[in-house]
């Protein structure tokens, strides 16, 4: 699913909402997680997961194509783990059971 998805759904299932305004809040929502990480935090969405920084350091790695060795500088990268719930959600459901009810009681 895309965001313009995303909030084309929200938009379907919020007839009385206006469509800039609910762009607004998923921007909202993702701009906020966003900078909880840039801050160094950790974002818990419970039943559905955490997101979170994990830190990698400096290194000395190869190119592949060439063989030389090259300077890998350290970075940061964002990390998800699911919840609980989104994982039973996504171990019990069965092959067959692919109607988008299911997936629409979950919202």
């Amino acid at each position: 699913m895309t965001k313009s998805e995303l909030i084309q759904r929200l938009a379907e299932r919020s007839p009385h909402l206006y469509l800039r305004d609910i762009e607004k809040i998923v921007d909202t929502i993702f701009d906020e997680i966003t900078q909880a990480l840039v801050d160094g935090n950790r974002v818990e969405l419970r039943g559905f997961g955490a997101f979170s920084v994990k830190h990698r350091d400096a290194r000395i790695g190869r190119n592949p194509r060439t063989g030389e060795s090259v300077h890998v500088e350290a970075k940061r990268l964002p990390f998800f783990k699911t919840g609980k719930g989104l994982r039973e959600r996504l171990n019990d459901k069965t092959p067959s059971d692919d109607s988008s009810s299911s997936e629409d009681s979950w919202y």
